[in-house]
């Protein structure tokens, strides 16, 4: 009993309190509205704010500017906060339930699964209008979960967070390999360059339409679950104590973050890294309380992809880079330093 006020009192003060979250949430939301401005902005053709701003909210279907604005900036440059806030949301999830600071959808090979689904449409559906190639992409990322989960949990000792994180690697290695040899047996290379790198460029508002309701009601529901997250943090006796109910919430936040990750798959492709790095930069503000980490974790997920973006585009114009490749840049120095963090604390 010593232990567990021990514990609860140790997670206390690493809570935040709620003038600071609000404060620190407002300070990132008016960094969002921001980043996207300039987003929009820049580009091929630069483009001052007060045409953007003229644009969004007096739109001229005559004006070119407006054009450009209105059918290739601003869904894309939305199209990246959205799913950048589903990453960053997934991963959360996926650490708060796990206890694994190293899970994220795409490092644990979920992404990969949708994936691999998404070639297999290409192969054998390739008219499929984009609404069943995104259950189609959420069936993918539950069948990876799955034999993520029995390859994990098959070994003695049962599922730790180091196997998990081995079972993710192997799964998504191997997923990988068959989504390329699909690729280059049905020569899709082409067609599939766009989901291996990941992207917002070929979004449309049409697939916005389906995908963001799906994705805000998905963040929504995940807020819900924060204070059980956070209470499951003090020990599943103490949760029980206090009348968490921790299979179900754990299965709440995975079918959460499978939705999440499946969506944003099938839009804008495999981005992994950005339900790493988020959910800790989040937690360093905010504390270890997931009702302040979510909505914060989506909020900066959203910044960190609208930049990646927005790096892509002004990297090398008129040419792009791929968004992942950027994300990247910043993921693997970043799982590296935590992988060897939590290496030192085993």
């Amino acid at each position: 009993m010593i232990i567990n006020e021990k514990r609860e009192i140790r997670v206390k003060k690493q809570t935040g309190t709620p003038l600071r979250f609000t404060l620190i949430l407002l300070s990132a939301i008016a960094l969002l509205l921001f980043s996207m401005f300039i987003a929009i902005s820049m580009g091929a053709k630069s483009l001052t704010l007060h045409t953007v701003w003229d644009a969004v909210f007096s739109y001229n279907r005559s004006l070119s500017t407006h054009q450009i604005i209105q059918e290739i900036r601003l869904p894309r440059v939305l199209a990246a906060a959205v799913v950048g806030a589903a990453f960053a949301v997934a991963g959360a999830l996926m650490q708060g339930v796990t206890r694994n600071p190293l899970a994220d959808v795409g490092v644990l090979g979920i992404n990969a699964g949708a994936m691999f689904v998404v070639a297999l449409s290409f192969v054998f559906l390739p008219q499929l209008p984009f609404s069943v190639l995104m259950l189609l992409s959420f069936t993918g990322a539950v069948l990876s979960t799955l034999l993520i989960y029995l390859l994990g949990s098959g070994s003695p000792g049962g599922l730790t967070p180091m196997k998990l994180t081995l079972a993710g690697t192997v799964v998504a290695a191997l997923l990988h390999s068959l989504t390329s040899g699909i690729a280059i047996y049905f020569e899709l290379s082409q067609d599939l360059a766009f989901w291996y790198a990941g992207g917002v460029a070929g979004v449309s508002w049409e697939q916005l339409r389906i995908v963001l309701p799906v994705i805000l009601s998905a963040l929504i529901l995940s807020i819900s679950l924060g204070r059980s997250i956070s209470i499951m943090a003090l020990g599943a006796e103490v949760a029980s104590n206090l009348g968490v109910r921790i299979a179900r919430v754990r299965l709440y936040a995975i079918i959460i973050a499978l939705v999440l990750a499946g969506v944003s798959v099938s839009a804008v492709g495999s981005i992994a890294f950005v339900g790493l790095v988020i959910p800790h930069i989040a937690r360093k503000l905010v504390g270890v309380n997931y009702t302040y980490v979510i909505p914060l974790s989506a909020v900066l997920g959203s910044i960190l992809l609208v930049l990646a973006d927005l790096g892509a585009r002004i990297a090398d114009p008129p040419k792009e880079l791929a968004i992942g490749v950027i994300v990247a840049m910043i993921g693997v120095p970043f799982f590296l330093y935590v992988a060897r963090k939590e290496q030192r604390n085993l």
